[in-house]
């Protein structure tokens, strides 16, 4: 009986009733997710990767400079180039020197222009994304426009503008490997283009880079590599044109030493670039003797054809 003589229902007399209370419905767990053992668990702690990179770089300075033998400051490293090697351009060059440094060059014959006047040079200079070693191999476009206007200063006194009156004359460098002197081998490359593509030349650009170590008493060295540029108080870059003696462009800085050590890196590149001027002609050669070989073939087998 309830309350009042009113029946209640047995759940809600059970309620009523003294005891424990009733326990809340059990909680679904999920199961577990099963377990990768294939994957490496992070560590606790972790850095950067530019620090480990930072610190590679400098361990890697360190071994050049202390396995580095000393080198004759005089010598030449070994040089080589080759004309004609583009079908795409009208004249095209490759060289590449001992020190790793490796530049293509491509050159396009007279266009016409739309302003009157002489004709122009124009010049680019580009480097490859893999040209050089990390922060270094990325100087930007302001050092290549920079680089493009050296250039440019080198070769427009080699080449006869005035025989192209209201035209253009374009050539392209691309700096594939940077190990060192670097203008200095587009340069030549970018004279060989332009003579392999016809067009009028007083002579050909050679040029040549030197550079002084921070050393008190050290002395300039002719085409310095990558490391050894880095580490230099000073550098220097000229163009010289070799059959009439004329220097068409001077490029330098730094700490060089007085007037006299300055007069002596002159003396020792226009030497160096006297040395490398067999080398290029020798190569114009030959590319101008595949290129007749190569007509004369293809005459030869259209007079067959036709007979």
């Amino acid at each position: 009986m309830g309350w009042g003589g009113i029946p209640l229902p047995l759940t809600a007399c059970a309620r009523l009733l003294p005891g424990p209370a009733p326990s809340p419905p059990a909680r679904r767990v999920p199961p577990a997710m099963p377990l990768d053992h294939r994957r490496l668990r992070g560590p606790e702690e972790s850095q950067p990767p530019a620090l480990w990179a930072a610190t590679a770089a400098e361990d890697e300075e360190d071994e050049e400079g202390a396995g580095a033998a000393p080198r004759d400051p005089c010598a030449l490293r070994p040089l080589f180039a080759r004309a004609g090697l583009l079908s795409q351009a009208q004249g095209s060059a490759y060289v590449e020197l001992g020190s790793g440094t490796k530049v293509l060059c491509a050159a396009w014959g007279p266009r016409e222009a739309a302003e009157p006047g002489p004709g122009r040079l124009l010049c680019e200079f580009r480097r490859a994304p893999f040209a050089g070693r990390g922060a270094r191999g990325r100087p930007g476009a302001a050092a290549e426009r920079e680089a493009a206007a050296a250039l440019r200063e080198a070769l427009e006194p080699a080449v006869r503008l005035g025989r192209y009156p209201r035209a253009r004359l374009a050539v392209s460098a691309l700096l594939l490997q940077d190990g060192g002197s670097a203008l200095a081998a587009a340069v030549s490359a970018a004279a060989l283009a332009l003579a392999d593509a016809g067009v009028e030349m007083y002579d050909l650009a050679v040029g040549c880079a030197l550079c002084r170590p921070a050393a008190p008493a050290a002395s300039w060295m002719l085409q310095p590599a990558e490391p050894e540029e880095r580490r230099a108080a000073a550098r220097l870059t000229l163009a010289l044109l070799p059959a009439l003696n004329q220097v068409s462009a001077v490029l330098g800085g730094g700490r060089g030493g007085p007037p006299e050590d300055w007069a002596q890196a002159l003396r020792l590149g226009l030497d160096g670039c006297h040395r490398q001027y067999p080398v290029l002609r020798q190569s114009l050669l030959r590319a101008a003797q595949r290129r007749d070989a190569a007509a004369a073939a293809t005459a030869t087998a259209a007079a067959a054809t036709s007979a």
